[in-house]
């Protein structure tokens, strides 16, 4: 008599390729793929199939700070990155475990790799040489950057959309102006945290980067009024700029930017006032503002 019931397929029987590769573990966390290793060694090869056909590594993803003999054995036969986003690998990321995953993926368009202390210029020139569809980079708190791996970067990399610079403090006005020149798609620029930037690299930027929308000068010491005016008048896209700390840039050049509804993370002198008389004398007194 024929059973009725039907039969239970494995998940393994479906077509890897078409179907559990970009259609099914594509949804599983990183760390559970990665688990799924220990079950058989038919679990092993399909993750390695995985894991060579990633789009997208986000080390932050696994858990506790990835170890860095589990980092290239995850990418040692990865070519299709698209993606790649390294944190919590400042203890022990260096060139030699960086550049062979930079050199073999040459289809990155966006890398984070923000606080990654141990790398040297060589990297940077890595990713400009491999990289030439990059439109995202993060190199926040990276002070190996330099103005000779910058020029690298702009030379090559001319699509690019988003630079986080963020405490690059050996970069001065000369690197930043030869960037903004090779890269006019920029959207957003972080130079925060560099008593170096002032008005020079301001100006450059603002006449070169029409597209502009977001500009962090956090801590930008030596950025003054005039070249907030040229930002004003260059930038009609301008959606946001950072200023705090920024002692030399006063209500007179923001206001311009604040009437077309910039966001800015300075309050106009006013409102400050009153905050700060809050904090003193707990009230704030009531103050007719359209006077």
């Amino acid at each position: 008599m024929m059973s009725l019931t039907p039969s239970r397929g494995c998940l393994l029987d479906l077509p890897w390729e078409d179907i559990l590769v970009p259609h099914i573990l594509c949804h599983l966390p990183l760390q559970q793929l990665l688990s799924l290793q220990r079950v058989s060694k038919l679990f092993q090869s399909l993750i390695q199939l995985y894991l060579a056909n990633m789009r997208c590594f986000d080390s932050s993803q696994i858990g506790p700070p990835i170890p860095r003999a589990a980092f290239i054995n995850l990418l040692k036969d990865n070519e299709v990155l698209q993606q790649l986003a390294l944190q919590n690998c400042s203890d022990w990321l260096t060139d030699g475990e960086l550049l062979p995953v930079i050199r073999q993926n040459h289809h990155l368009h966006h890398i984070q790799l923000k606080g990654c202390a141990q790398l040297s210029r060589h990297a940077l020139v890595a990713i400009s040489l491999s990289c030439p569809s990059l439109r995202r980079l993060s190199l926040a708190h990276c002070e190996w950057v330099d103005s000779l791996s910058l020029r690298s970067l702009a030379d090559h990399c001319k699509a690019l959309e988003a630079v986080d610079l963020t405490a690059c403090r050996q970069l001065k006005d000369e690197a930043i102006c030869y960037l903004v020149q090779k890269c006019s798609r920029l959207k957003s620029l972080s130079l925060a945290v560099n008593a170096n930037v002032g008005d020079v690299a301001v100006e450059e930027i603002a006449k070169c980067c029409p597209e502009l929308e977001h500009l962090d000068l956090t801590g930008c010491l030596r950025v003054k009024n005039d070249s907030i005016r040229v930002l004003a008048e260059y930038c009609p896209k301008l959606r946001s700029l950072k200023v705090k700390h920024c002692h030399n840039v006063a209500e007179s050049s923001l206001s311009i930017l604040r009437s077309r509804g910039v966001e800015l993370d300075v309050e106009p002198p006013l409102q400050r006032a009153l905050v700060l008389l809050q904090d003193v004398v707990g009230f704030a007194p009531f103050i007719n503002l359209q006077i």
